[in-house]
Protein backbone atom coordinates (compact mmCIF):
# COMPACT_ATOMS: atom_id res chain seq x y z
CA UNK A 1 0.00 0.00 0.00
CA UNK A 2 2.85 2.89 0.48
CA UNK A 3 4.42 1.27 -2.55
CA UNK A 4 1.14 2.53 -4.67
CA UNK A 5 0.89 5.74 -2.56
CA UNK A 6 4.33 6.76 -3.69
CA UNK A 7 3.57 5.54 -7.14
CA UNK A 8 0.72 8.08 -6.98
CA UNK A 9 2.35 11.03 -5.74
CA UNK A 10 5.18 10.62 -8.24
CA UNK A 11 2.29 10.65 -10.98
CA UNK A 12 1.42 14.40 -9.37
CA UNK A 13 4.70 15.84 -9.94
CA UNK A 14 6.08 14.41 -13.26
CA UNK A 15 6.84 15.91 -16.06
CA UNK A 16 4.09 17.08 -18.32
CA UNK A 17 1.64 16.91 -15.50
CA UNK A 18 -0.88 19.91 -16.47
CA UNK A 19 -3.16 19.82 -13.17
CA UNK A 20 -3.08 22.16 -10.50
CA UNK A 21 -2.29 20.27 -7.64
CA UNK A 22 -1.26 23.18 -5.03
CA UNK A 23 -3.44 25.63 -4.85
CA UNK A 24 -2.79 27.14 -1.53
CA UNK A 25 -3.37 27.50 2.02
CA UNK A 26 -6.50 29.44 1.92
CA UNK A 27 -7.82 27.06 -0.53
CA UNK A 28 -7.46 23.99 0.99
CA UNK A 29 -8.21 25.29 4.45
CA UNK A 30 -11.61 26.31 2.94
CA UNK A 31 -12.41 22.67 1.15
CA UNK A 32 -11.26 21.25 4.71
CA UNK A 33 -14.08 22.75 6.26
CA UNK A 34 -16.71 22.35 3.98
CA UNK A 35 -15.71 18.70 3.67
CA UNK A 36 -15.81 18.72 7.55
CA UNK A 37 -19.49 20.58 7.47
CA UNK A 38 -20.61 17.41 4.40
CA UNK A 39 -19.34 15.04 6.97
CA UNK A 40 -21.05 16.37 9.92
CA UNK A 41 -24.28 16.48 8.17
CA UNK A 42 -23.94 13.06 6.76
CA UNK A 43 -22.76 11.67 10.04
CA UNK A 44 -26.44 12.68 11.42
CA UNK A 45 -28.20 11.39 8.66
CA UNK A 46 -29.50 8.55 8.84
CA UNK A 47 -27.69 5.03 8.24
CA UNK A 48 -28.53 3.37 4.55
CA UNK A 49 -26.90 0.67 4.96
CA UNK A 50 -26.42 -1.50 8.54
CA UNK A 51 -22.87 -2.45 7.15
CA UNK A 52 -19.86 -0.37 8.50
CA UNK A 53 -16.54 -0.37 6.69
CA UNK A 54 -15.16 -1.82 10.28
CA UNK A 55 -17.08 -4.63 10.06
CA UNK A 56 -15.91 -5.57 7.00
CA UNK A 57 -12.14 -4.76 7.29
CA UNK A 58 -12.00 -7.11 10.64
CA UNK A 59 -13.81 -9.61 8.19
CA UNK A 60 -11.59 -9.91 5.84
CA UNK A 61 -8.33 -9.46 8.85
CA UNK A 62 -7.08 -6.26 7.76
CA UNK A 63 -5.69 -3.50 10.93
CA UNK A 64 -6.58 0.10 11.23
CA UNK A 65 -3.09 0.90 10.01
CA UNK A 66 -4.19 -0.47 6.54
CA UNK A 67 -7.27 1.35 6.35
CA UNK A 68 -4.47 4.59 7.01
CA UNK A 69 -2.25 3.41 4.88
CA UNK A 70 -5.31 3.67 2.28
CA UNK A 71 -6.56 6.62 3.39
CA UNK A 72 -3.18 8.05 2.24
CA UNK A 73 -3.18 6.36 -1.06
CA UNK A 74 -6.94 8.01 -1.74
CA UNK A 75 -5.62 11.57 -0.73
CA UNK A 76 -2.76 11.09 -3.29
CA UNK A 77 -4.98 10.17 -5.90
CA UNK A 78 -8.18 12.92 -4.88
CA UNK A 79 -4.99 15.22 -5.53
CA UNK A 80 -5.45 16.14 -1.97
CA UNK A 81 -2.63 17.30 0.65
CA UNK A 82 -1.57 14.36 3.40
CA UNK A 83 -3.45 16.41 5.86
CA UNK A 84 -6.58 15.39 4.27
CA UNK A 85 -6.02 12.05 4.97
CA UNK A 86 -7.52 11.59 8.89
CA UNK A 87 -10.95 13.56 6.49
CA UNK A 88 -10.40 10.99 3.83
CA UNK A 89 -10.65 8.01 6.61
CA UNK A 90 -13.76 9.54 8.32
CA UNK A 91 -15.39 10.10 4.62
CA UNK A 92 -14.75 6.20 3.83
CA UNK A 93 -16.63 5.49 7.60
CA UNK A 94 -19.69 7.38 6.22
CA UNK A 95 -19.96 5.81 2.91
CA UNK A 96 -23.18 3.42 4.42
CA UNK A 97 -24.54 6.96 4.28
CA UNK A 98 -24.91 7.25 0.55
CA UNK A 99 -28.01 5.22 -1.44
CA UNK A 100 -26.42 3.44 -4.87
CA UNK A 101 -28.94 2.17 -7.56
CA UNK A 102 -26.74 0.43 -9.65
CA UNK A 103 -28.74 -0.69 -13.32
CA UNK A 104 -27.51 -2.59 -15.79
CA UNK A 105 -28.12 -2.04 -19.48
CA UNK A 106 -26.67 -3.34 -22.64
CA UNK A 107 -23.42 -4.99 -21.41
CA UNK A 108 -21.43 -8.31 -20.12
CA UNK A 109 -21.86 -7.57 -16.41
CA UNK A 110 -18.02 -6.87 -16.69
CA UNK A 111 -17.75 -4.04 -14.07
CA UNK A 112 -19.74 -6.39 -12.13
CA UNK A 113 -18.24 -9.34 -12.07
CA UNK A 114 -14.70 -7.58 -11.94
CA UNK A 115 -15.18 -6.50 -8.27
CA UNK A 116 -17.67 -9.66 -7.26
CA UNK A 117 -15.17 -11.92 -8.39
CA UNK A 118 -11.84 -10.86 -6.95
CA UNK A 119 -10.20 -13.46 -4.91
CA UNK A 120 -7.69 -10.26 -3.04
CA UNK A 121 -10.24 -7.60 -2.24
CA UNK A 122 -8.47 -3.95 -2.33
CA UNK A 123 -10.13 -1.68 0.17
CA UNK A 124 -11.33 0.29 -3.07
CA UNK A 125 -13.61 -2.96 -3.37
CA UNK A 126 -14.53 -3.49 -0.01
CA UNK A 127 -15.70 0.18 0.63
CA UNK A 128 -18.61 -0.64 -2.56
CA UNK A 129 -19.93 -3.30 -0.60
CA UNK A 130 -20.33 -0.73 2.23
CA UNK A 131 -22.39 1.45 0.38
CA UNK A 132 -25.93 1.48 0.45
CA UNK A 133 -26.53 -1.05 -2.91
CA UNK A 134 -30.40 -0.69 -3.45
CA UNK A 135 -30.66 -2.50 -6.72
CA UNK A 136 -28.39 -4.37 -8.52
CA UNK A 137 -29.66 -7.09 -11.09
CA UNK A 138 -26.26 -8.88 -11.07
CA UNK A 139 -26.22 -9.46 -7.10
CA UNK A 140 -29.58 -8.95 -5.82
CA UNK A 141 -31.73 -11.95 -4.54
CA UNK A 142 -35.25 -10.38 -5.70
CA UNK A 143 -36.64 -10.84 -8.73
CA UNK A 144 -39.88 -10.39 -11.00
CA UNK A 145 -41.84 -8.13 -9.45
CA UNK A 146 -40.52 -8.30 -5.99
CA UNK A 147 -37.16 -6.64 -7.73
CA UNK A 148 -38.97 -3.90 -9.58
CA UNK A 149 -40.85 -3.08 -6.31
CA UNK A 150 -37.96 -2.40 -4.17
CA UNK A 151 -36.59 -0.05 -6.87
CA UNK A 152 -39.83 2.05 -7.00
CA UNK A 153 -39.36 2.18 -3.12
CA UNK A 154 -35.84 2.66 -2.96
CA UNK A 155 -36.37 5.66 -5.74
CA UNK A 156 -39.04 7.10 -4.21
CA UNK A 157 -37.50 6.79 -0.54
CA UNK A 158 -33.99 8.22 -1.33
CA UNK A 159 -35.40 10.55 -3.80
CA UNK A 160 -32.62 13.69 -4.63
CA UNK A 161 -29.96 11.66 -2.76
CA UNK A 162 -29.19 8.32 -4.56
CA UNK A 163 -26.34 8.12 -7.00
CA UNK A 164 -27.40 5.90 -10.33
CA UNK A 165 -25.11 4.12 -11.16
CA UNK A 166 -25.34 2.78 -14.79
CA UNK A 167 -23.42 -0.14 -16.24
CA UNK A 168 -24.00 -0.99 -19.90
CA UNK A 169 -24.75 1.37 -23.20
CA UNK A 170 -28.58 2.20 -24.32
CA UNK A 171 -29.88 0.95 -27.66
CA UNK A 172 -31.74 3.54 -29.77
CA UNK A 173 -32.78 1.70 -32.86
CA UNK A 174 -36.06 0.19 -33.30
CA UNK A 175 -37.75 2.97 -30.94
CA UNK A 176 -35.26 1.51 -28.28
CA UNK A 177 -36.70 -1.87 -28.35
CA UNK A 178 -33.68 -3.61 -28.40
CA UNK A 179 -33.48 -3.81 -25.31
CA UNK A 180 -36.06 -3.79 -22.61
CA UNK A 181 -36.96 -4.50 -19.38
CA UNK A 182 -39.52 -5.42 -16.47
CA UNK A 183 -43.34 -6.86 -16.97
CA UNK A 184 -44.16 -3.55 -19.11
CA UNK A 185 -41.23 -4.26 -21.32
CA UNK A 186 -39.84 -0.76 -20.42
CA UNK A 187 -36.99 0.19 -23.18
CA UNK A 188 -33.46 0.58 -21.42
CA UNK A 189 -33.80 4.22 -22.41
CA UNK A 190 -37.13 5.03 -20.48
CA UNK A 191 -35.53 2.55 -17.52
CA UNK A 192 -32.50 5.07 -17.43
CA UNK A 193 -34.57 8.29 -17.72
CA UNK A 194 -37.00 7.11 -14.58
CA UNK A 195 -33.87 6.18 -12.67
CA UNK A 196 -31.55 9.01 -12.94
CA UNK A 197 -34.54 11.24 -13.14
CA UNK A 198 -34.38 11.13 -9.48
CA UNK A 199 -30.94 11.00 -8.49
CA UNK A 200 -28.40 13.40 -6.87
CA UNK A 201 -25.97 12.48 -9.87
CA UNK A 202 -25.75 9.91 -12.33
CA UNK A 203 -21.86 7.61 -12.52
CA UNK A 204 -21.99 5.95 -16.06
CA UNK A 205 -19.48 2.93 -14.91
CA UNK A 206 -16.91 1.34 -17.37
CA UNK A 207 -16.93 2.51 -21.60
CA UNK A 208 -20.18 0.90 -22.77
CA UNK A 209 -22.12 3.22 -20.39
CA UNK A 210 -19.56 5.95 -21.05
CA UNK A 211 -18.99 6.36 -24.61
CA UNK A 212 -21.02 3.09 -26.11
CA UNK A 213 -18.19 0.64 -26.18
CA UNK A 214 -18.57 -2.58 -27.98
CA UNK A 215 -22.43 -2.39 -28.81
CA UNK A 216 -21.50 0.52 -30.64
CA UNK A 217 -18.59 -0.92 -32.58
CA UNK A 218 -19.66 -1.04 -36.49
CA UNK A 219 -21.50 -1.69 -38.07
CA UNK A 220 -23.76 -0.93 -34.44
CA UNK A 221 -26.94 -2.62 -35.32
CA UNK A 222 -29.02 -1.70 -32.42
CA UNK A 223 -27.67 2.41 -32.12
CA UNK A 224 -25.87 1.81 -28.86
CA UNK A 225 -24.97 5.08 -27.30
CA UNK A 226 -23.32 6.12 -23.74
CA UNK A 227 -25.45 7.39 -20.90
CA UNK A 228 -24.25 11.27 -21.72
CA UNK A 229 -26.05 11.20 -24.99
CA UNK A 230 -29.56 10.53 -23.39
CA UNK A 231 -29.57 12.00 -19.98
CA UNK A 232 -29.54 15.94 -20.03
CA UNK A 233 -30.47 17.23 -16.90
CA UNK A 234 -28.45 15.48 -14.47
CA UNK A 235 -24.76 16.10 -13.48
CA UNK A 236 -22.84 12.89 -15.25
CA UNK A 237 -19.57 11.67 -13.86
CA UNK A 238 -18.10 9.16 -16.80
CA UNK A 239 -15.51 6.47 -15.43
CA UNK A 240 -14.62 4.34 -18.40
CA UNK A 241 -12.41 1.15 -19.21
CA UNK A 242 -13.38 -2.10 -19.98
CA UNK A 243 -13.84 -3.04 -17.02
CA UNK A 244 -13.51 0.08 -14.99
CA UNK A 245 -11.28 0.90 -12.04
CA UNK A 246 -12.58 -0.12 -8.80
CA UNK A 247 -10.40 2.68 -7.37
CA UNK A 248 -11.76 5.15 -9.62
CA UNK A 249 -15.24 3.92 -8.71
CA UNK A 250 -14.82 3.99 -5.01
CA UNK A 251 -12.65 7.73 -5.62
CA UNK A 252 -15.63 9.69 -7.73
CA UNK A 253 -18.16 8.29 -4.59
CA UNK A 254 -15.77 8.97 -2.30
CA UNK A 255 -15.13 12.59 -3.52
CA UNK A 256 -19.23 13.06 -3.39
CA UNK A 257 -19.18 11.85 0.15
CA UNK A 258 -16.71 14.12 0.84
CA UNK A 259 -18.65 17.59 -1.08
CA UNK A 260 -21.84 16.68 -2.24
CA UNK A 261 -20.84 17.20 -5.64
CA UNK A 262 -19.59 15.58 -8.32
CA UNK A 263 -15.75 16.05 -9.19
CA UNK A 264 -13.91 18.11 -11.72
CA UNK A 265 -13.97 16.31 -14.91
CA UNK A 266 -12.30 16.73 -18.76
CA UNK A 267 -14.05 17.31 -21.77
CA UNK A 268 -15.34 14.03 -21.86
CA UNK A 269 -16.61 14.13 -18.12
CA UNK A 270 -14.42 11.85 -16.90
CA UNK A 271 -12.75 12.91 -13.04
CA UNK A 272 -9.38 14.48 -14.03
CA UNK A 273 -7.84 12.86 -11.02
CA UNK A 274 -8.16 9.63 -12.37
CA UNK A 275 -8.37 10.44 -16.28
CA UNK A 276 -6.42 13.53 -16.28
CA UNK A 277 -2.63 11.93 -17.24
CA UNK A 278 -1.49 9.69 -20.25
CA UNK A 279 -0.29 6.38 -19.93
CA UNK A 280 2.19 7.06 -21.88
CA UNK A 281 3.50 10.15 -19.85
CA UNK A 282 3.58 7.01 -16.71
CA UNK A 283 4.57 4.35 -18.56
CA UNK A 284 7.09 2.26 -17.23
CA UNK A 285 8.20 2.09 -20.76
CA UNK A 286 8.79 5.19 -21.63
CA UNK A 287 12.31 4.92 -21.47
CA UNK A 288 12.64 3.07 -24.50
CA UNK A 289 10.32 5.00 -26.21
CA UNK A 290 12.87 7.98 -26.22
CA UNK A 291 15.69 5.69 -26.30
CA UNK A 292 13.86 4.29 -29.85
CA UNK A 293 13.72 0.77 -28.52
CA UNK A 294 10.53 -1.34 -29.26
CA UNK A 295 9.30 -4.59 -29.82
CA UNK A 296 9.01 -5.25 -33.13
CA UNK A 297 7.95 -8.84 -32.71
CA UNK A 298 6.37 -10.58 -30.46
CA UNK A 299 8.99 -12.79 -28.99
CA UNK A 300 11.95 -10.88 -29.94
CA UNK A 301 14.68 -9.72 -27.55
CA UNK A 302 13.33 -6.71 -27.15
CA UNK A 303 9.87 -8.11 -26.16
CA UNK A 304 11.70 -10.35 -23.53
CA UNK A 305 13.92 -6.78 -22.66
CA UNK A 306 10.58 -4.77 -21.70
CA UNK A 307 10.92 -2.50 -24.94
CA UNK A 308 8.62 0.03 -26.18
CA UNK A 309 5.29 -2.03 -27.94
CA UNK A 310 4.68 1.31 -29.84
CA UNK A 311 5.34 -0.60 -32.41
CA UNK A 312 3.10 -3.62 -31.98
CA UNK A 313 0.10 -1.57 -31.56
CA UNK A 314 0.17 0.19 -27.64
CA UNK A 315 -1.97 2.89 -27.61
CA UNK A 316 -0.69 4.40 -24.31
CA UNK A 317 0.23 7.90 -26.08
CA UNK A 318 -3.44 7.86 -27.03
CA UNK A 319 -5.50 7.17 -24.00
CA UNK A 320 -5.67 8.92 -20.65
CA UNK A 321 -5.97 6.59 -17.63
CA UNK A 322 -4.67 5.84 -14.33
CA UNK A 323 -4.15 2.01 -14.53
CA UNK A 324 -0.13 3.00 -15.28
CA UNK A 325 0.02 3.97 -11.73
CA UNK A 326 -3.15 2.67 -9.92
CA UNK A 327 -2.79 -0.66 -11.67
CA UNK A 328 -5.13 -3.95 -10.60
CA UNK A 329 -5.08 -6.71 -7.94
CA UNK A 330 -3.64 -4.60 -5.55
CA UNK A 331 -1.83 -2.43 -7.80
CA UNK A 332 0.47 -5.94 -8.97
CA UNK A 333 0.39 -5.74 -12.31
CA UNK A 334 -1.39 -3.81 -15.55
CA UNK A 335 -1.27 -4.70 -19.44
CA UNK A 336 1.63 -3.36 -20.48
CA UNK A 337 3.47 -4.81 -17.31
CA UNK A 338 2.22 -8.14 -18.56
CA UNK A 339 3.30 -7.70 -22.05
CA UNK A 340 0.40 -6.49 -23.76
CA UNK A 341 0.08 -2.90 -25.54
CA UNK A 342 -3.05 -0.37 -24.38
CA UNK A 343 -5.72 -0.62 -26.57
CA UNK A 344 -7.16 2.61 -25.70
CA UNK A 345 -10.08 1.15 -23.56
CA UNK A 346 -11.31 4.82 -21.34
CA UNK A 347 -11.25 6.71 -25.28
CA UNK A 348 -14.29 6.80 -27.07
CA UNK A 349 -15.09 4.28 -29.97
CA UNK A 350 -11.72 2.08 -28.75
CA UNK A 351 -13.28 -0.68 -30.42
CA UNK A 352 -13.26 0.67 -34.07
CA UNK A 353 -9.93 2.85 -33.16
CA UNK A 354 -7.73 1.94 -30.88
CA UNK A 355 -8.06 -1.88 -30.12
CA UNK A 356 -6.34 -3.37 -32.83
CA UNK A 357 -2.34 -4.49 -32.84
CA UNK A 358 -1.89 -3.35 -36.06
CA UNK A 359 1.62 -1.18 -36.08
CA UNK A 360 1.24 2.89 -35.12
CA UNK A 361 1.78 3.40 -38.85
CA UNK A 362 -0.86 1.45 -40.05
CA UNK A 363 -3.42 2.58 -37.95
CA UNK A 364 -5.67 5.63 -39.06
CA UNK A 365 -6.14 7.32 -35.27
CA UNK A 366 -6.07 11.06 -34.72
CA UNK A 367 -3.01 12.00 -32.58
CA UNK A 368 -1.97 15.40 -30.71
CA UNK A 369 -0.59 18.38 -31.94
CA UNK A 370 3.11 19.02 -30.93
CA UNK A 371 4.11 15.84 -30.23
CA UNK A 372 3.25 13.87 -26.64
CA UNK A 373 3.51 16.09 -23.86
CA UNK A 374 -0.32 17.44 -23.71
CA UNK A 375 -3.56 17.55 -21.16
CA UNK A 376 -5.96 15.79 -21.15
CA UNK A 377 -8.37 18.74 -22.49
CA UNK A 378 -5.56 20.41 -25.01
CA UNK A 379 -5.79 16.61 -26.40
CA UNK A 380 -9.38 16.62 -26.64
CA UNK A 381 -9.84 20.11 -28.17
CA UNK A 382 -6.95 20.28 -30.49
CA UNK A 383 -6.30 16.94 -32.51
CA UNK A 384 -5.98 16.34 -35.83
CA UNK A 385 -6.97 13.76 -38.72
CA UNK A 386 -3.45 12.63 -39.71
CA UNK A 387 -2.31 9.41 -38.28
CA UNK A 388 0.22 9.89 -35.15
CA UNK A 389 2.20 13.22 -36.54
CA UNK A 390 3.49 14.83 -33.40
CA UNK A 391 4.08 11.34 -31.68
CA UNK A 392 5.48 9.66 -35.35
CA UNK A 393 7.87 12.07 -35.42
CA UNK A 394 8.95 12.11 -31.53
CA UNK A 395 8.93 7.86 -32.44
CA UNK A 396 11.60 8.17 -35.62
CA UNK A 397 13.82 10.91 -34.16
CA UNK A 398 14.12 8.48 -31.76
CA UNK A 399 14.86 5.65 -33.49
CA UNK A 400 16.99 7.06 -35.59
CA UNK A 401 19.22 8.25 -32.85
CA UNK A 402 19.42 4.63 -31.12
CA UNK A 403 20.24 3.36 -35.04
CA UNK A 404 23.52 6.56 -34.77
CA UNK A 405 24.34 5.30 -31.07
CA UNK A 406 24.60 1.18 -32.20
CA UNK A 407 26.82 2.36 -35.32
CA UNK A 408 28.95 3.78 -32.80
Amino acid sequence: MEDRRDMLMSMFSAKGAKIDTNKGDEYYNKLLKNMNDRLDMLENSDVASKTSITQVLDAQGLTRRDFMKWASAACAMLMLPPTFTPTILRAAELMNRVPVIWIELQDCAGNSEAILRSDAPTIDELILDVLSLEFNETIMVAAGHQAEEHLHEAMEHFKGKYLCVVEGAIPLKMDGYYGTIGAKAQTFKDHLLEVAGNSAAVVAVGTCATFGGVPAASPNPTGAVGVQDVVKNKPIINIPACPANPANITGTILHYVLTGQIPELDHLNRPKFAFGYRIHDNCERRAHFDAGEYVEEWGDEGAKNNFCLYKMGCKGPMTFNNCSIVRYNEAVNWPIGAGHGCIGCSEPQFWDKYATERPMADSRIKAPTGGVEKSVDEFGLGLLTATGIGIGIHAAISATAGKKEEEK
